[in-house]
């Protein structure tokens, strides 16, 4: 039987996958790349474009997603194949006095931190827009938030990886991962057998069932969420729009809102796309790994739509669609060597940041390859965090 040996592996060829790849074949090392289905086929293409700040908590989060954008950008220039990059900010919008209250405590952690976030008020927003509600009361901005076509970009940085000598095995699934008596990996798939002397876990909602081959628990939970696409017929807006509730939802708190948009976690998104229709979103819950549509939650998003868009009603809806995001419980990713198996690392559990933390990811996972300092503190976000809460 022909055994291919490989320096590094990477199972996942998502965006995470891509970014590990570019970044260690730039660096020069021998890296290859699994993917069960096609690259970008899991929730790196069911989901948005955006790489952003103004919805991390002010520190390390928002520091960690300030540094990926920079990678962004200097990604924009460096890859062969454009993919949609655009850098317009982005904008949280206030229902009522609380949120507003909420904001400038928000806004002054974030400009405290060294971040350009700046209060809007209600003519700010009526200066970005003709099309938003008369009552809402104001909102707060990130300048330098940008946006990118998710598939573009993963195909981009697999094309780059490839000049630079990465092997990408499509159609490969891992059926079995495990150690032989001189350490090095043995990866079964439904190719043939590679081994390996590092792996890399990038499986993002995939990732715990990897962990498993090699007894490692990986505490990740797939969180589903629904966009709606639909054509642009007016002049809505230039650039990212949320409302600040969206916040209360990601991270768990209480919102005065109807039952539907309670129970299915739905707060507005707004994504104007470099072909000028719009994603609306979002939804967040627990389903297990089912991405069916469901129409009461698509109803529950546009309802919330066109309380901040009103005039958005008579819009056309092109289609809609559900992705898996990687949840953790701290909402942070697990990007990290595994210290009880030597030479394997995970970096998955992105929920809803992967687009956006994609860029640091890689590098981060190249230097810890490398045995460089990292861009980043990375003891946020090391595996051992949830076993030692586990065994406190």
């Amino acid at each position: 039987m022909n055994i291919l040996h490989r320096d590094v592996v990477v199972i996942g060829g998502g965006i995470m996958g891509a970014a590990i790849a570019y970044y260690c074949a730039k660096a020069g090392l021998d890296i290859t790349v699994l993917e069960k289905n096609e690259i970008a086929s899991g929730t790196s293409s069911r989901c948005d474009g955006n790489i952003l700040a103004i919805d991390k908590d002010p520190g390390f989060d928002s520091q960690m997603s300030l540094k990926s954008q920079q990678l962004v950008h200097e990604l924009s220039k460096e890859l062969a194949i454009p993919f949609e990059y655009r850098n317009p900010g982005s904008i949280l919008v206030c229902e009522n006095d609380v949120e507003m209250e909420a904001a400038n405590r928000w806004v002054q952690q974030q400009v405290d931190a060294g971040l350009p976030f700046n209060m809007l008020d209600r003519q700010d927003l009526r200066n970005e827009s003709d099309y938003f509600a008369d009552d809402l009361y104001g909102g707060l901005e990130c300048e330098t938030d940008s946006t990118v076509n998710p598939y573009m970009l993963t195909y981009s940085m697999v094309h780059s990886a490839k000049q630079f000598g990465a092997n990408i095995h499509t159609q490969t699934e891992v059926k079995n991962l495990s150690k032989d008596p001189s350490g090095h990996f043995v990866i079964e798939t439904s190719k043939g057998t590679f081994t390996a002397n590092k792996v890399v876990n990038a499986c993002g909602v995939w990732a715990p069932f990897i962990g498993e081959m090699l007894d490692v628990d990986i505490p990740i939970e797939p969180r589903k969420g629904q966009l709606i696409v639909a054509s642009r017929q007016k002049p809505v807006g230039l650039r990212k729009v949320m409302e600040f509730g969206y916040l209360i939802s990601k991270f768990g708190g209480e919102r005065q809102v109807d039952q539907a948009t309670e129970k299915y976690g739905v707060a507005l998104v707004f994504e104007p796309t470099e072909s000028q229709n719009f994603l609306i979103g979002s939804s967040r819950e627990f389903t297990g790994f089912d991405v069916k549509v469901n129409h009461e939650i698509t109803k529950a998003i546009a309802k919330r739509a066109v309380r901040f868009y009103p005039k958005m009603a008579d819009m056309t809806v092109i289609r809609t669609y559900s992705g898996l995001r990687p949840w953790t419980e701290d909402h942070l990713p697990i990007v990290s060597h595994v210290d009880e198996v030597p030479g394997f690392y995970v970096a998955a559990g992105h929920e809803g940041d992967g687009i956006s933390l994609a860029a640091i990811t890689g590098k981060v996972i190249e230097e810890m390859i490398s045995g460089e300092a990292t861009s980043i503190p990375i003891a946020p976000l090391h595996y051992d965090r949830f076993k030692e809460k586990v065994t406190s």
